[in-house]
């Protein structure tokens, strides 16, 4: 099962592995003919209602394939307003072969013919709510009329996402949706159809832009909480500085009040608020809490606190009580496989760290994602593991990111890490945001080495964030 909006990602993960956008427009209107032609005889009457969107390129194509029926398209609006390049080239063809061809300019003047099939390509996934004209209208002649609905991927006024039905939605008889059922269509008064369209595998296993898509801020929101610092100073002020590069729009920084003033020297951005002592305790955890808590904040838990006991013991103290989200981090993730917590975690280990946490070891985490997976889905929360190819899961879904160079073995690459995905958790699914935090960290590398091979530093790579995230860059 998968939803709309995790089906555009997908699809552009596609085009990026080569598997053309216009390919797969071709094998969705082969599908959809193939739906008709089962529903129908040839010399059956077949009406199209299509709109300007790809879901309407899916029918355009169709009608190629239906050679032998007598197909009536109706387009909602004029073809130059066709939304994407490849439904209008395929609009063009059947102007250009002399189909039966209508552009609907004005829902009072929709005239639906009689047919023996309807298809409905008025709206696919990525719309909700309540069909407005001039869908709305065509939604209610295409009900009413005495004929076979086939929809094509969902019926119009069908939420992806969400499985819900808007009250003036099209009732299909048949639909035919592309790759993978979509939440909810299996619950429709209605025959269900999954097309094999030809998206690989890989556009759902290797993250690619698709995913960083759909986990980019369209704004500046967000206000990361990094706990982190003591024997170390530049991991917390990486992270925080990572997540302003990510499109937060307040880092703040905790730390012991004996390092504060150096991590505030890294960076005149930071917010470092301090508490007593040289290292993390139990004494501060309730006002950390607290403050976490409160702000809602997004947390980063781990850059920098070194591995005294009763650091160890504060970050057990805190992940028991906090009940937010979190990423965990470098010396904190010892702890988390024996904490019972109600919080959202991300884990981020390298390879050691996931081996001392009880994960498994290998030279090629890719060769041993089946068995992250499974130490995952045991630990209960996403697991992040950094090498040469990231591995990220939930213990049921896993992603590879194959971003990256050699020359992010530098130290505080992890930390920029943990920093981006902080900040992409703040209106991002964990998972979407781990996956597509570990690509744009990696294809930050990428662009450094571009320029400079093997010589760069974590610090550089926060200059690259932004053009990764929002520039002219390929993803």
């Amino acid at each position: 099962m998968i939803t709309g909006e995790r089906m555009a990602a997908v699809d552009e993960n596609a085009a990026a592995l080569g598997v053309a956008r216009k390919q797969l427009m071709e094998s969705s209107g082969h599908a959809v003919a193939r739906a008709v032609r089962d529903v129908a005889d040839t010399g059956s009457s077949v009406a199209i209602v299509a709109g300007r969107g790809n879901n309407g390129g899916d029918a355009f194509v169709a009608v190629r394939f239906l050679e032998g029926y007598e197909t009536t398209t109706l387009l909602l609006g004029r073809a130059e307003t066709i939304g994407t390049e490849i439904a209008r080239e395929n609009w063009d063809a059947l102007e250009c072969a002399d189909y039966d061809v209508r552009e609907v300019t004005d829902s009072q003047a929709f005239d639906l013919p009689d047919a023996d099939v309807i298809v409905d390509a008025m709206l696919g996934t990525g719309i909700s709510g309540d069909l407005r004209e001039p869908a709305a209208t065509a939604a209610r002649a295409i009900n009413d009329a005495d004929a076979t609905v086939v929809a094509v991927d969902v019926p119009s006024g069908f939420d992806a996402d969400g499985g819900d039905h808007a009250d003036n939605r099209v009732e299909a008889d048949h639909v035919v949706t592309f790759h993978d059922v979509k939440p909810g269509l299996e619950a429709l008064d209605a025959e269900i159809t999954v097309a094999d369209i030809g998206i690989p595998d890989a556009a759902e296993r290797f993250v690619g832009p698709g995913d960083v898509d759909l986990a980019r801020p369209t704004d500046r929101e967000g206000r990361p909480y990094v706990i982190g610092g003591g024997p170390y100073t530049g991991a917390p002020a990486l992270a925080a500085q990572s997540a302003l590069r990510a499109g937060a729009e307040l880092s703040f920084v905790a730390a012991p009040d004996s390092v504060t003033g150096e991590i505030q020297g890294y960076s005149e951005d930071l917010i470092v608020q301090p508490y007593e002592g040289d290292v993390l305790t139990p004494d501060q955890v309730d006002g950390l809490v607290e403050t976490a808590e409160r702000y809602e904040n997004v947390v980063v838990l781990g850059p920098g606190l070194g591995t005294a006991d009763e650091t160890l013991e504060a970050v057990c103290q805190f992940l028991e009580s906090y009940t937010g989200r979190a990423v965990v981090d470098a010396d904190a993730l010892a702890v988390v496989p024996d904490v019972d917590t109600d919080a959202t975690l991300v884990c981020t280990p390298n390879r050691g760290e996931l081996e001392r946490m009880g994960g498994p070891d290998a030279d090629s985490l890719a060769d041993i994602a089946d068995e992250i997976e499974s130490f995952a889905a045991d630990l209960g929360h996403v697991v992040l593991v950094k090498g040469a190819d990231d591995v990220i899961t939930d213990g049921s879904r896993t992603r590879i990111s194959r971003s990256g160079t050699p020359g992010m073995k530098v130290g505080g690459t992890g930390d920029t890490l943990a920093g981006i995905v902080a900040a992409l958790m703040e209106h991002a699914e964990p998972l979407d945001a781990a996956g597509a935090g570990a690509h744009v960290n990696g294809l930050a590398g990428e662009r450094l080495a571009e320029d400079g091979g093997y010589g760069y530093l974590a610090t550089d790579l926060l200059e690259e964030i932004p053009a990764v995230l929002w520039g002219e860059t390929d993803v």
